[in-house]
């Protein structure tokens, strides 16, 4: 035996009574973006003379700290640590820029 379902009746609605368009900002291409900053993703890393774990430790880069990279090396970048002017290699498992997802 099928049974009845029963629905609401839906009125249609005037477009005096829609809610208020809500205006979108111009799309751009997020490609023309410029790339997002490098950041740590430790709590510090060690910053050596040279693109190697065995090299000697000039100092350490935190994770608060400000930096900028001048240069690759493979898997390395050479940094300069702005809070301690301190320059050097740090690896690049840690120091790295995020990726921005472009959804166009």
């Amino acid at each position: 035996m099928l049974g009845a379902l029963a629905l609401p009746v839906l009125s249609a609605t005037t477009a005096s009574a829609a809610p208020a368009a809500v205006s979108a900002a111009p799309a751009s291409s997020c490609s023309s973006l410029p790339p997002l900053p490098y950041a740590v993703h430790a709590k510090a890393v060690t910053i050596r003379s040279k693109a190697s774990s065995k090299s000697t430790a000039l100092g350490v880069l935190y994770k608060s700290h400000k930096f900028t990279v001048s240069k690759k090396s493979g898997n390395w970048v050479y940094i300069t640590d702005k809070n301690t002017g301190v320059k050097g290699w740090v690896s690049g498992t840690y120091v790295y820029r995020d990726v921005r997802m472009c959804l166009d």
